[in-house]
C-alpha cells in the first residue's frame, strides 16, 4: 500500500481548505444569499476498527461552520469505547471541507478531512497518535428550524502510518444537531 507521510497529508488538506475558501467565496444572487451559521451535534457510532479486527461503538460530537447555505467546515470527534477487545478503543480528531445541497428537508452532503487519530492497543501496552485522512457523506433531516437529525453519516478513514502498517477504518453515525447561531439569510420559516 502507498504510505503518505506528514508533508503530503499537510498538503492535502491546505487544498481541501483552499476548495472549501473559494467555494465559500462564490456570490449568489441576493434574493437567496444565505448568512453563515454554527451548528452542534452528536452522534452514536460503530466502527470496523481494522485495529483490532470488529466492530467498535461510541459516542461523538461535531460542529459545522457553514460560510455559506451550502459550504463549510466539519469539526468531528470520535470515542469508540464499546465492544473493544482487550480495552483497545480508538478517539479521532478530524477537520475538513462540508458541502451540502437542500431538497425541502433533506440534506445530503459530502465531506473530507485530516487529523488525529489516538490507538490505545489491547492490555494496555501503550499507544499511538497517527495522522489520519478521509471522506464520507450522509443525510440530514430537518425536523425544526434549528433542530437537525443526522440520519445517516458514512466515513472512511485512512491511518497510513499506522505502526503495523496501514488500516482503514469505516463505519456509521446517526445523531442530532442544534444550529446555535445564525447570521441571517436563508431561514426554514416552512419547518415552524
Amino acid at each position: 500500500m502507498t504510505k503518505f507521510g506528514i508533508p503530503t497529508m499537510l498538503k492535502l488538506a491546505l487544498a481541501m481548505l483552499a476548495v472549501a475558501a473559494s467555494a465559500a467565496g462564490q456570490k449568489l444572487p441576493t434574493a437567496t444569499a444565505p448568512g453563515a451559521s454554527i451548528t452542534v451535534g452528536g452522534t452514536y457510532s460503530a466502527f470496523e476498527a481494522k485495529y483490532p479486527q470488529g466492530v467498535q461503538g461510541g459516542a461523538g460530537i461535531y460542529v459545522d461552520l457553514n460560510f455559506r447555505h451550502y459550504v463549510g467546515l466539519e469539526g468531528e470527534i470520535h470515542y469508540l469505547r464499546q465492544n473493544t477487545i482487550a480495552g483497545s478503543n480508538q478517539t479521532t480528531y478530524v477537520i475538513g471541507p462540508r458541502v451540502e445541497l437542500h431538497y425541502g428537508r433533506f440534506s445530503p452532503y459530502a465531506k473530507a478531512f485530516i487529523g488525529n487519530g489516538k490507538l490505545t492497543f489491547p492490555y494496555n501496552l501503550g499507544y499511538g497518535n497517527y495522522v489520519i485522512a478521509g471522506g464520507g457523506g450522509g443525510i440530514d433531516y430537518q425536523l425544526t428550524e434549528n433542530l437537525k437529525l443526522r440520519a445517516i453519516d458514512f466515513e472512511y478513514q485512512y491511518w497510513p502510518n499506522f505502526t503495523l502498517g496501514s488500516i482503514s477504518p469505516y463505519g456509521v453515525s446517526a445523531g442530532l444537531s442544534y444550529r446555535i447561531l445564525h447570521t441571517g439569510g436563508w431561514h426554514h420559516h416552512h419547518y415552524r
